[in-house]
This record gives C-alpha cells, sequence and structure tokens, in this order.
C-alpha cells in the first residue's frame, strides 16, 4: 500500500530542477526591480533615461544633484561655458539640458558681497536643484574661481500669483564670511526660476 503511494505521485529528478529552476528565476526577478522609491539610477535610469523636474522638464543629466552634489565642470561643458540669463534661460527651454535661475536678485540672495560672485554655472546649480531636487535635501558645490562654497536645500511648493513656486534656502561660505537666507523661486518658464522679491 505504501508502495502504491509513492508511485500515485512519481516526483523525478528533472521535474524537481524545473520546479527549483522557476521559483529561482522568480526571485531573480523580484530582486531585479527596485523598489518605487528608488532613485533613478541603475536599472531604473536604463529604463526611464530621464530626471522629471520641478517645472514638467524632462533632462537627461542630473549633474548630481540626486546625489546631493552640483557638478558644475560637468554643467559648462554641457552650456558651453554659455554667459548671461538670457542664453541661459534659452538653453534650459529650447534644450531641456539644465534649470537654471535668473534675474539680478539670484546673487544678492545671498549676501551683497558673496551674492556678486555668483556665476552663471552657479546659477544652472541653483536652478537644476531647483528644479529636480528633493525637498529637504541640500546640494551642495563649490565655485573654485572663487572660493565660494553653496549649499542650497529646496523646500515646499506654492503658488504665488498663479505661478508655481518652490521655497528654499541657501547658504553660502566664503572663508570666515557665511550668508544664509531663506526665499521664494518661482517658475517663469520651465526650466527656468526666478527670485521672487
Amino acid at each position: 500500500m505504501a508502495e502504491e503511494g509513492r508511485n500515485a505521485m512519481p516526483v523525478t529528478k528533472p521535474a524537481r530542477i524545473v520546479a527549483l529552476a522557476l521559483i529561482a528565476a522568480g526571485a531573480v526577478s523580484a530582486l531585479a526591480d527596485p523598489p518605487p522609491h528608488a532613485p533613478a539610477h541603475g536599472w531604473r535610469k536604463k529604463h526611464d533615461p530621464y530626471y522629471v523636474g520641478y517645472s514638467g522638464v524632462r533632462y537627461e543629466k542630473d549633474f548630481g544633484i540626486v546625489s546631493g552634489r552640483c557638478n558644475r565642470e560637468e554643467i559648462a561643458t554641457v552650456v558651453g561655458g554659455a554667459v548671461g540669463g538670457y542664453l541661459g534661460s534659452r538653453i534650459a527651454t529650447e534644450h531641456p539640458v539644465v534649470g537654471t535661475v535668473i534675474g539680478a536678485a539670484a546673487g544678492a540672495v545671498v549676501g551683497k558681497r558673496i551674492g556678486r560672485e555668483l556665476d552663471e554655472r552657479d546659477r544652472h546649480c541653483f536652478g537644476h536643484a531647483l528644479d529636480i531636487g528633493e525637498a529637504g535635501r541640500p546640494v551642495v558645490w563649490m565655485n573654485e574661481s572663487t572660493g565660494v562654497r553653496y549649499e542650497l536645500v529646496p523646500g515646499a511648493s506654492r503658488t504665488r500669483n498663479g505661478a508655481a513656486c518652490r521655497e528654499f534656502r541657501m547658504t553660502a561660505l566664503d572663508g570666515r564670511a557665511r550668508s544664509s537666507r531663506s526665499g521664494l523661486a518661482c517658475r517663469v518658464q520651465p526650466g527656468v526660476w526666478e527670485i521672487a522679491s
């Protein structure tokens, strides 16, 4: 009787191997997909190659913003060392390469002396961090020419006079001189931000 029961459900060695292979394949597939909250790099970056900005612009590069550091050199290479807010805004809207912040108030936000030294690359780091930076997560960069170290913390979203805006806190450190200020930047075009006065 026991012999008959064993023969009723024969399990061969090849059948066991196939069953184990199917279980292993399912486990590997589950491990290959990152969780929904994972940052856009690795597997996700291969399948969704864009960083979607706060303003809806799809960027091919984050220039280090997602990891908390803005790469000024990479930005300079991409924009060709362009100078001038108007040209910077054209780069951001006609060719969604990098976000930017425009306006005279952009430099003044970190204090008169330090703010005057905010160059075009700094403006791109500032604007790109506003556009794709995570709220509450600092983004830092160093302007090697001026010796100023910047830290921008993008904040919560707000609406002002119908425009999409975002709070921020900017800190600049130049040797012993330190300037820190909170403010509000509003989107004037996709990828282009202006400091609200």
